[in-house]
């Protein structure tokens, strides 16, 4: 499930922690790393698990239509499309999804303003009148609608963002990447395959025995970053000798410390892929011009280290 992008971003940010706090020891930053990468597929069942919510709401809404002491003749006979959806009857229906739900304790019931909310918006959306419209029914459609729902709805939600802040504080910018994991699973089901919880790493799903396993990338980044932190910050400190080393924005000097140990660390990986990894997560976790800075410090370190003899690549 997890790829090396996100693996990265998630060494980055264990050691961004320690640098911040300057204590804590490999061991605990270690189980901090599995903790946060066994999370975000936690996010993805949570969010798999409000598709029948959402169709509960559906249907509550159109009995409380037809209950009304004068219902209109579309109330009295609505179209039952969503609320009847054949992908909210398959989760519910498959005892292995169910399972890994409830052993996590997830539950939707408590935020049934939110769900109302979701479902008004959908209801509004003309991606979901042509869904209603169609004339036709099947689970290939009910999960390109649930694809666009997830894709529409939930990506830029404050309120979800703060139902999720308060669940746990390792799902803090997880959710596009579970999001797009659970639209790649309705993309399966639509072709007629079963819900199974994905493997965690993505080397996993490869089972290619003489690649390297993800978590052991993810490990050995971090155990190298860590052990070579102080001197991959004086190397930087020398590097930009006009800049007092408290001035060094701490995600960038984080950013660094972990491309350098990766380039180090890893002679089948180029450099250029390395450098445009940091590159390009330091335009998500870094300030306007940390991208600039970043891959300028990289590219000249980098360098020096291969001056030096430190980094051969294969």
């Amino acid at each position: 499930m997890l790829n090396r992008r996100i693996l990265r971003i998630k060494v980055f940010k264990v050691l961004y922690g320690s640098v911040l706090t300057g204590g804590g020891s490999l061991a605990e930053a270690e189980a901090g790393l599995d903790v946060s990468c066994e999370a975000t597929r936690d996010l993805y069942v949570f969010m798999l698990g409000i598709i029948s919510p959402l169709t509960r709401v559906a249907r509550e809404r159109l009995e409380s239509a037809r209950r009304k002491f004068n219902p209109t003749e579309e109330e009295r006979n609505p179209n039952m499309k969503f609320a009847d959806n054949a992908l909210a009857r398959l989760l519910d229906e498959d005892p292995d999804f169910g399972k890994a739900f409830s052993r996590r304790k997830f539950s939707w019931e408590q935020y049934d303003l939110f769900l109302k909310k979701i479902y008004s918006s959908i209801t509004g959306r003309d991606y979901y009148a042509k869904y209603m419209s169609s004339g036709q029914s099947s689970l290939a459609e009910d999960c390109r609608l649930f694809s666009r729902i997830f894709e529409e709805e939930f990506v830029d939600s404050v309120e979800l963002e703060q139902i999720l802040e308060d669940m746990s504080i390792w799902w803090n910018d997880d959710l596009a990447y579970s999001l797009t994991y659970c639209c790649r699973t309705m993309e399966s089901m639509a072709k007629g395959a079963g819900w199974e919880l994905p493997p965690l790493y993505q080397s996993d799903m490869k089972k290619d025995v003489k690649m390297e396993s993800d978590r052991q990338f993810a490990h050995r980044l971090l155990q190298n970053a860590f052990a070579g932190r102080q001197r991959y910050s004086e190397m930087v400190s020398e590097a930009v000798s006009n800049w007092d080393q408290d001035r060094i924005v701490s995600t960038d000097m984080a950013l660094i410390i972990t491309g350098l140990a990766e380039a180090e660390s890893f002679p089948t990986i180029p450099v250029r892929v390395t450098i445009n990894e940091y590159v390009e997560i330091s335009k998500y976790y870094g300030t306007p011009k940390s991208s600039i800075f970043v891959n300028g410090l990289l590219d000249r370190l980098i360098q020096k280290l291969a001056d030096d003899g430190r980094i051969r690549k294969i």
